[in-house]
């Protein structure tokens, strides 16, 4: 990789980690390209991506980002994964590396602040802003639900009340 691929590179990550709300460092060694794949494909799911890049050229895009607190953690084989939503890419990295112990969590970043590992598996834990977003709109909608049954609820009573009594004039 040349001097000009290696500042491409930078300037590439730098943009994508300014639009980052959550980076996710892990340290990843003898995944196979199956196993990263899959990884991949399940951030991608999620809403979040994963990147192995090399240590210094990272440090290097972390630098006027919120995140750049996060450089003494790459050391090693590490790899990020990052995310808009401030949950998804933890969650994700978080169940992979539960089933996979060559993924391990070391730390990152939520906006300015720095997360451990424990931090990130409690963040991982809480609902994505899709799923937020759906109980809120159950706790609206559930209402006017109820409402709408209970007004339906004497119609249908009086329906069963003239049925019944059809029936009972039928017989008789």
């Amino acid at each position: 990789m040349d001097r000009s691929e290696k500042e491409k590179l930078v300037a590439s990550l730098h943009g994508v980690l300014k639009d980052a709300s959550l980076v996710v460092v892990t340290q990843q060694s003898g995944l196979t390209v199956a196993e990263v794949t899959d990884l991949r494909r399940k951030m991608r799911a999620a809403g979040a991506s994963f990147k192995v890049a090399k240590n210094r050229l990272t440090r290097r895009a972390l630098e006027g980002t919120s995140f750049q607190h996060l450089g003494p953690l790459f050391k090693g084989p590490t790899a990020i994964a990052y995310s808009r939503d401030p949950v998804a890419a933890a969650k994700v990295a978080v169940e992979f590396s539960t089933k996979n112990e060559k993924l391990k969590v070391i730390g990152g970043g939520l906006g300015d602040k720095s997360l451990d590992q424990n931090a990130i598996k409690a963040l991982a834990t809480l609902p994505s802003l899709p799923e937020i977003r759906a109980r809120m709109l159950g706790t609206i909608v559930a209402p006017a639900t109820r409402l709408a049954t209970v007004i339906r609820a004497p119609a249908a009573q009086l329906a069963r009340v003239i049925d019944a009594k059809v029936n009972k004039a039928a017989e008789g």
